[in-house]
């Protein structure tokens, strides 16, 4: 893929290789000839838009955005270029990509001629658009055509659509390519792939793109830093993205909630909570505010870790600092009180999330069903259960149908786990070896161990392989019946399919 993308350039490149200066053009085009509105209407028409784009085309609306434009062309004379480039300026902020490639379009058949802006807008909205991606880049021969000769900023939009529609191989191809035709990437080029890099998990090659720009004297900037950040944190390598922190402050280059948020996500869920801690305390010395996300992690992090009164005090200075909870603040909480089997608390904030006009998703709902089973209160659990999907209620997923199978088990209601277990099977849904660990668990608890290894051995013949935890399940219970031999044939079987025992095994 890689080498087809450059043999395709290939010929452009020649191109530009041998015609490396810029062409001006004027505007040809004779006015084209319209249905007579009227004269009154064109001098208007000529007005309004003078005043329009005299007070600012920011607030601008989608569909005035569009009568604006009809009014322009219907103008005599004709707006500048200039304007009509800022107009299509405001509309690809919108968004609205393919309506600019249409007006685009309508301007040439017009004889409205663009500059190398105008250019620049339409290939970033061809990139970003609907279109197929071979429009992208045929457009670089159609700026040819008209004396334009493409800039870094248009490679640049390029390579933003190959890299948004995760064509890896195609953007590293092209960056080359930019490369070897002579241009220089900015730092917008670099971070651009540096984030799509990241985003697929080729960090190390990030990384190293990384060092090249700053060899070449392109100075990083804080989005750089960000996909650096947040792709090793997504790796596992906090501690190198700390060091990154630690990197770009020295440099001087001030980093932003998201680079903090990141960081202090990460070092959550890796469990450190006090070195998540530390990095809000710098961020609040540095005057930079946490956002919603920022706090959601802290609260998590507090729950995580059963500090729920913490986890309450960081959700009031949420609020106090004006940002609204949302879904993931409040289901966190839920799952934090209800794992730490305070559910009445859970069931509160539940209330209160409901009446704030926040609609609970099926995570909430796992939270509150796992709670009650936490508590001993399995037929509460599925009364929850069997309201998902009804009245407004989300619909339960695999998940949530583990968490009260899991639940019914470890509460003595392996009847009822193994009535919901073959309503699954005769549903096919798609029952994971986690569901089947869960039932082979629960028939081993309630002695039932001929049962389990019947369908333990069952789990080959359906393609499914267990894991470590269910070999360890299927173990424990030959033990508990005093079942040696077996216990210890299945031990060999385990370590013969290479998985490691785990200290529970061990012992």
């Amino acid at each position: 893929m890689r080498r087809s993308i450059a043999t395709g350039f290939a010929s452009i490149a020649k191109r530009f290789l041998h015609h490396r200066h810029r062409l001006e053009i004027g505007n040809p085009g004779a006015p084209p000839s319209f249905s007579l509105w009227g004269f009154c209407f064109w001098v208007r028409a000529f007005s309004d838009y003078r005043d329009n784009l005299r007070n600012g085309l920011h607030n601008l609306q989608f569909y005035e955005a569009l009568d604006l434009f009809t009014r322009m062309v219907h103008s005599r004379p004709l707006p500048s270029i200039v304007d009509f480039t800022r107009l299509l300026s405001v509309i690809a902020k919108m968004k609205r990509y393919d309506v600019v490639i249409s007006l685009f379009e309508q301007m040439q058949m017009l004889g409205i001629s663009p500059v190398l802006y105008t250019c620049n807008i339409v290939m970033n909205c061809l990139c970003q658009s609907s279109q197929p991606p071979c429009l992208a880049s045929s457009f670089i021969g159609k700026m040819m055509k008209l004396g334009f000769e493409p800039d870094i900023v248009t490679f640049t939009s390029l390579l933003n659509g190959f890299c948004h529609r995760n064509s890896i191989d195609d953007a590293i191809a092209l960056f080359d390519q930019i490369v070897e035709m002579g241009y220089r990437p900015n730092v917008v080029t670099y971070t651009t792939l540096i984030h799509c890099l990241c985003k697929n998990r080729h960090v190390n090659h990030a990384l190293d793109l990384f060092n090249q720009m700053q060899t070449n004297g392109v100075r990083p900037n804080v989005v750089t830093y960000n996909s650096l950040v947040t792709g090793l944190c997504d790796s596992g390598r906090w501690s190198d993205a700390a060091w990154l922190l630690r990197d770009m402050m020295k440099r001087k280059i001030d980093p932003s909630a998201i680079t903090f948020t990141t960081l202090i996500d990460a070092f959550v869920k890796a469990g450190k909570l006090l070195e998540a801690k530390e990095l809000y305390k710098v961020m609040i010395s540095m005057s930079i505010d946490p956002n919603v996300f920022t706090y959601n992690s802290l609260i998590k992090g507090f729950c995580m870790h059963g500090r729920l009164s913490e986890a309450m005090q960081m959700f009031h200075l949420m609020e106090s600092k004006g940002w609204k909870a949302n879904i993931v603040t409040y289901t966190t909480l839920i799952h934090g009180f209800c794992k730490s089997k305070r559910v009445d608390d859970g069931v509160r904030i539940f209330y209160k999330m409901s009446q704030r006009g926040l609609l609970a998703n099926t995570i909430t709902y796992t939270a509150l069903i796992q709670g009650y089973c936490l508590v001993g209160k399995p037929n509460v659990a599925q009364k929850l259960f069997n309201q998902m999907g009804y009245h407004g209620a989300p619909p339960p997923d695999i998940r949530t149908y583990n968490v009260l199978l899991d639940g019914l088990c470890c509460n003595g209601h392996v009847e009822k786990a193994m009535m919901m277990f073959e309503y699954m099977r005769k549903r096919e849904m798609d029952v994971s070896i986690v569901t089947y660990t869960i039932i082979i668990q629960g028939m081993c608890k309630a002695g039932k161990v001929e049962d389990a290894f019947d369908l333990f051995c069952s789990l080959f013949s359906k393609g499914m392989k267990p894991n470590v935890v269910t070999y360890t399940t299927m173990i424990s219970g030959f033990c508990r019946r005093g079942l040696i031999h077996e216990a210890d044939a299945l031990f060999k079987k385990m370590i013969k399919d290479g998985f490691s025992p785990n200290e529970r095994v061990s012992k």
